[in-house]
């Protein structure tokens, strides 16, 4: 979406005759200009004039001469001006692009571009006549105390003093003209924080980071500093700049190579003292009311949904009674107390399209952060999987995504899922490398459905696929992943991905099941091994993994021969099958076990008939067999 799409030419162009200025004093402004030059929005002879400039003040000049040709001269043109200018390469690459990107996204540029009705000449030019060239030119230029006059300037002040010395003469009221320039001497060291431009906010920086630091904000002690739309105390700007360990922000960030405990001493800035905040330690599932959004805090997804918003927000204004608008209100409120109730769960089966997929509340941070969506073949934030499913990069993943029949928003909304703040240090919001090389396999084992398993008192660790999003404990697989496997970093595949993507995958002639049983199973280990790792990943439940006499006390006398996924798959890690035929035999008696003994229960019963069509569908399919 064109996040300019909902803002007037007439503003736009407004916001740059306010903001040249600015504009003109960025530091080394020579990549902005040259992504000017490459949408065509300046001369190549005004282009090349600047690029051959060595003189900061004559670059700003020239800067600010052509941002006003292209206000004049390429007013058509505005909308591409501004889209070109915040493109996020350019806008990281100069501070004061993001401070005007995010005054056009959060509407306060609108005070901004109130100006009085343009004057183009003083009442007292009125009797004058036109002015001099001369007599502009001759304008005397003050360094510092603004006392002393520049040699070449000399005759000119004496042809005004000549001009004022008559008794005739009315006195001349010169318009003060833009000073592209700091007020400082040739040589004199460059003390930015004394100019009146900065008069309000100063940039800084901490190592390579950078920040625009306000001084109002430093004063009273609150988060003072502004890096992308996000606020940090000094405290946490250091640590964003990884200097934590300095533990001393008023030596570590620096205006123009200058402490800010100098410039404090000095009285330059003034400064309270911060209260020490602790930070969280980072937990791969931090507790749910760490670090969430308050009412009050911008996540960074509201910036792209805010134009959609404000257009549904003006269109249901305008409409006559505002019964629409009541009935949308009542709605979503009857949609969230609706969500309040699903409160305890923590996954839900989502939608975009035809794409389907299972969200993971402990996994969700917000739209951008956090692999919180799993679909069959990778794990995604929702904004990857709402982008993938309309196949468009302006997609709303709050609309777009549904849950139930109900947009993904309510659950957020109704605070079922909590939108983490920008500052958050757990390990969904700043991941290392490692953490994002996590984040694409599952959490917990997908056959046994949890995170480890005690073994000897030792804890046994999740082994996760290369190609797929699933994670397995070694003794969950089939087969057995062996230690020697784990020291190796080569890449590691799992069985189902094995099966699915090797030359077994296909058999180019059909097969009876009479033929199929009676192979031996030594040269179709594989298949076998695969459908049954179909079977417990599909039994979400474990109903079926492990012995019933565990937890059932009559169903021994029910169940003459038990049988369980699990017994199978030990018989096949440990190769005590001779055909194929004896391991179908095997699954097959777990669900006619299953409908003897839950006669009575429907629900177990709609389960076993379930997995018991996986597997016939699968092992057709596999071996080719004709109907």
């Amino acid at each position: 979406m064109d996040q300019l799409h909902d803002l007037e030419t007439e503003k736009l162009l407004r916001f740059l005759h306010v903001k040249k200025t600015e504009l003109s004093c960025t530091e080394n402004p020579l990549t902005l200009i040259s992504q000017l030059r490459d949408h065509d929005l300046i001369p190549e002879d005004r282009y090349k004039k600047m690029k051959r400039m060595r003189s900061k003040d004559k670059m700003k000049k020239a800067f600010y001469e052509a941002l006003d040709w292209l206000e004049r001269e390429r007013s058509q043109h505005i909308r591409l001006f501004w889209r070109s200018v915040f493109k996020d390469a350019i806008m990281k690459q100069y501070p004061t692009l993001q401070l005007l990107h995010y005054s056009l996204m959060n509407g306060s540029f609108e005070s901004d571009i109130q100006l009085p009705e343009k004057v183009e000449k003083e009442d007292t030019d009125k009797r004058k006549g036109k002015e001099s060239s001369e007599d502009e030119e001759g304008e005397v230029k003050k360094a510092n105390s603004g006392k002393r006059k520049r040699k070449q300037n000399r005759k000119i002040v004496s042809d005004e003093e000549e001009e004022q010395a008559g008794p005739s003469s009315p006195v001349k009221k010169k318009s003060k003209k833009i000073c592209f320039s700091s007020p400082l001497k040739k040589g004199e060291k460059s003390e930015i924080w004394t100019w009146a431009f900065f008069k309000s906010q100063l940039l800084v920086t901490c190592g390579r980071q950078e920040g625009t630091l306000y001084r109002d904000k430093l004063a009273k002690g609150e988060k003072c500093i502004m890096v992308n739309k996000e606020w940090f105390t000094p405290a946490e700007f250091e640590e964003l700049a990884g200097k934590r360990s300095s533990r001393n922000w008023r030596k570590s960030i620096r205006c123009k190579g200058t402490p800010l405990g100098k410039l404090i001493q000095e009285g330059h800035l003034k400064s309270v003292r911060y209260r020490g905040s602790k930070t969280a330690k980072k937990s791969l599932f931090p507790s749910e009311d760490l670090n969430t959004v308050s009412e009050d805090e911008d996540d960074e997804d509201e910036n792209e949904e805010s134009d959609q918003d404000n257009e549904d927000q003006d269109s249901s204004s305008s409409r006559e009674g505002g019964t629409d608008e009541e009935e949308e209100t009542e709605e979503q409120t009857e949609q969230q107390s609706e969500a309040r109730h699903d409160s305890g769960r923590k996954v839900f089966n989502v939608t975009c399209g035809a794409l389907t997929g299972t969200l993971h509340k402990h996994r969700f941070a917000s739209g951008y952060r956090g692999k919180s969506i799993r679909t069959e073949t990778s794990w995604m934030t929702p904004v990857e999987f709402a982008k993938l499913a309309s196949g468009q990069a302006d997609s709303c993943w709050r609309k777009d995504i549904r849950w139930e029949g109900k947009p993904l928003g309510v659950l957020t909304e109704a605070k079922i899922l909590a939108i983490h703040s920008l500052r958050c240090p757990c390990t969904r919001c700043s991941p290392d490398s490692k953490d994002l090389e996590n984040q694409k396999n599952d959490d917990v084992c997908c056959i046994c459905k949890s995170e480890g398993q005690e073994e000897e008192e030792e804890e046994e660790e999740l082994v996760m696929c290369d190609r797929c999003p699933r994670s397995f404990h070694q003794k969950c697989h089939l087969p057995h992943v062996e230690e020697a496997v784990l020291g190796d970093s080569s890449p590691w595949v799992c069985t189902l991905c094995e099966y699915r993507t090797g030359p077994e995958c296909y058999y180019q002639d059909e097969m009876t099941q009479e033929a199929v049983v009676s192979r031996q199973i030594t040269h179709h280990m594989l298949e076998c091994q695969y459908l049954l790792l179909r079977l417990c990943c599909a039994d979400e439940e474990q109903t079926f993994a492990k012995d019933p006499n565990l937890y059932l006390s009559d169903y021994s006398s029910v169940i003459e021969t038990p049988m369980w996924l699990g017994s199978v798959a030990d018989k096949l890690q440990k190769q005590l099958y001779q055909t194929v035929g004896e391991f179908v035999s095997d699954v097959q008696l777990v669900f006619t076990n299953c409908a003897s003994y839950n006669r009575e229960d429907a629900e177990i019963l709609a389960t076993g008939n379930r997995l018991k069509e996986l597997f016939d569908r699968e092992f057709k399919n596999v071996f080719n067999i004709s109907e």
